[in-house]
């Protein structure tokens, strides 16, 4: 038996990397379809190219929805268009702030084409989520996962993750 909408079934899982976002709060989550005979179809769209998050993404995602008492279900991984940044709601970057992680700024504009190599980095403003001091310094460009830098705030001198922007 059916308990609850399929949809909202998935907005409740959680990413494996995030804890405290949701799937839909990061903007992973893309579309839920109910078919006929009540087989669930997924669609998921990685926050970057080899992400070794997706399979535990699919696995709680088929999990909590079986749970729910949907016997068939298929999880899609949706590649176009690419997954950014700015897909991250509301509520999802003050989740990341509230956690200590800043969340990323807009993602950067780029016209069709090719991509432009620059040989330094754009310089970046960066608040600190713990005191909310814009004097912050990259120390690494990775943290626990490729998806985020690790910096420094020079006023209250704490490390802190960023999400960078995608």
């Amino acid at each position: 038996m059916v308990i609850s909408g399929a949809r909202e079934v998935a907005e409740t899982v959680t990413d494996p990397e995030l804890p405290m976002l949701t799937l839909a709060e990061l903007g992973v989550l893309r579309e839920v379809e109910v078919g006929q005979g009540g087989r669930v179809v997924v669609s998921i769209t990685p926050t970057y190219t080899g992400c070794p998050a997706m399979d535990t993404m699919r696995d709680d995602l088929d999990a909590r929805l079986r749970e729910a008492g949907y016997s068939e279900v298929e999880i899609r991984v949706v590649l176009t268009p690419a997954w950014s940044t700015d897909w991250i709601t509301p509520s999802g970057r003050r989740k990341l702030a509230e956690a200590g992680i800043a969340p990323p700024g807009p993602a950067p504009r780029r016209a069709s084409g090719p991509v432009p190599l620059t040989l330094v980095p754009p310089a970046q403003l960066v608040r600190c989520p713990l005191c909310g001091s814009p004097d912050t310094v990259l120390q690494s460009e990775f943290s626990a996962t490729a998806c985020k830098a690790l910096r420094r705030c020079r006023s209250c001198a704490e490390p802190f993750e960023h999400v960078k922007e995608i």
